[in-house]
């Protein structure tokens, strides 16, 4: 499918991989072109499998821990393992299905929510289910009104059906960078701003009502439904022993075919962009997992398996599954340098790294990409992106600052040109990272 932003190609069923990449959630729009109704999803998987004592919904977090299934939204933490933590806390429990997808450079949560909509509201319903919760909240953009009417539209045809014991409530929050993080939507949902708090609390001990609350991505929750239809094992048949499971990847850049993939884990990262047709040009470096990832060089990325272990090695995770392919004819440094006055804009300005550390690290970075040359400037931005991590109230500090220690050690060649000549000519050209203007801070709404 292609709609400007996505394509989908891929082969294989759900009985296994029948082709060098299979498809599982996709699995019906790769069977039909069409996206999935209740009646389509109905026949093709029958109802969820909804626990219906304390013992079955033991069995079904087992399940998911034996399949190895981890977060599809950033983190990759365990999911079994959050369940288990909500299902034990004090107090009945909330679920909270996170669709905001704020990275600009990612496409696949809506992608999914459009093609296979009930897959992630069985997820969602099956994890309320597992940990005891009365109730499910799913989150959306407001920049989606029209797939939130949609989803809405979904969840009351399967309320008519009597399909799901836990009630799913749809809303749509302000769209910020930010506002995806998970203690934003709880903040949203207990009636604040959608801003990120600080920990502790984590939502797991008190979140939405001050009651246990799982946070987990819709992709997350769509594998999770299809693990309680096919069990860990099924699972665990795609992928390798320490990296199980498909995943969906946004695949952009300098590519023959970019768009929305479901690849296995465990696959080089060259094997991955052959999915989207290979290069289309020479490639200079590679962008792992959005704007709060990392750079990677290509030579040395490609070999590297698409797997929490291998990637953490280079210092790199897949956190919202975006892989970039920067064209060599691009200015890395002029990317970069958009990125992060786009970070800087987009900043909760709730504690000083956000407030002062990065705006002053995306100026120097705007200096080095288009300035006048000055030595001084490597040292006195080497040392503020090292001040940025760790230090703020939430992770979005933490993710510019590896944004940008990775694009000053990837471009170092550009940085010694930059300083000792100016800005290359390919720092005037149009960027290929997907920035997205940021309203004045006078215009933008948090609640």
């Amino acid at each position: 499918m292609t709609d400007g932003h996505t394509t989908l190609l891929s082969s294989g069923g759900l009985d296994g991989m029948t082709g060098p990449y299979g498809s599982r959630l996709l699995h019906g729009w790769y069977a039909t072109g069409g996206a999935a109704g209740l009646d389509e999803h109905l026949d093709r998987y029958g109802p969820a499998p909804f626990p219906r004592s304390a013992d079955a919904a033991d069995r079904l977090v087992r399940a998911v821990e034996d399949a190895g299934l981890t977060g599809r939204g950033g983190a990759a933490f365990p999911t079994g393992r959050k369940l288990r933590t909500v299902a034990g806390g004090k107090g009945t429990a909330v679920v909270v299905a996170n669709g905001m997808e704020s990275e600009p450079a990612s496409r696949k949560d809506e992608t999914l929510l459009d093609l296979a909509p009930h897959l992630a509201l069985d997820g969602a319903a099956l994890a309320a289910a597992a940990v005891g919760a009365d109730v499910a909240h799913l989150c959306l953009p407001r920049t989606r009104r029209g797939q939130a009417e949609a989803l809405r539209e979904a969840v009351e045809e399967r309320q008519r059906l009597g399909l799901d014991p836990v009630p799913v409530q749809v809303h749509e929050l302000p769209h910020h960078y930010v506002s995806s993080e998970e203690t934003s939507l709880v903040r949203w949902l207990n009636g604040g701003d959608a801003r990120p708090l600080a920990t502790p609390p984590r939502p797991f001990e008190k979140g939405v009502g001050r009651r246990p609350t799982l946070v987990d991505n819709v992709e997350t929750l769509a594998h999770l439904a299809l693990i309680a239809r096919y069990g860990p094992d099924w699972f665990r048949s795609a992928g390798r022993p320490d990296a199980p499971g498909t995943t969906l990847l946004t695949l952009s850049g300098a590519l023959r075919t970019p768009g929305v993939y479901e690849v296995p884990m465990g696959r080089p990262l060259g094997e991955v962009l052959d999915v989207a047709g290979g290069p289309a040009e020479p490639l200079g470096a590679l962008l792992l997992g959005g704007f709060f990832g990392s750079w990677l060089p290509v030579g040395q990325a490609l070999r590297v398996p698409l797997a929490k272990q291998d990637l953490a090695a280079l210092g790199a995770g897949l956190g919202a599954g975006v892989l970039v392919a920067l064209p060599d004819r691009a200015c890395g440094l002029a990317e970069a340098a958009g990125v992060l006055e786009y970070l800087a804009a987009q900043s909760a300005r709730q504690c000083g790294p956000c407030r002062l550390g990065l705006p002053a690290v995306a100026a120097d970075f705007a200096d080095l990409a288009w300035g006048r040359p000055d030595m001084e400037l490597q040292r006195r931005l080497e040392g503020r992106v090292g001040l940025l991590a760790g230090r703020g109230a939430c992770r979005h500090p933490d993710g510019a600052s590896r944004f940008a220690a990775t694009a000053l050690c990837v471009f170092a060649d550009d940085v010694r040109h930059h300083l000792s000549h100016g800005p290359c000519a390919a720092a005037r050209h149009e960027p290929v990272l997907p920035v997205p203007q940021t309203p004045e801070p006078e215009e933008r709404e948090w609640r």
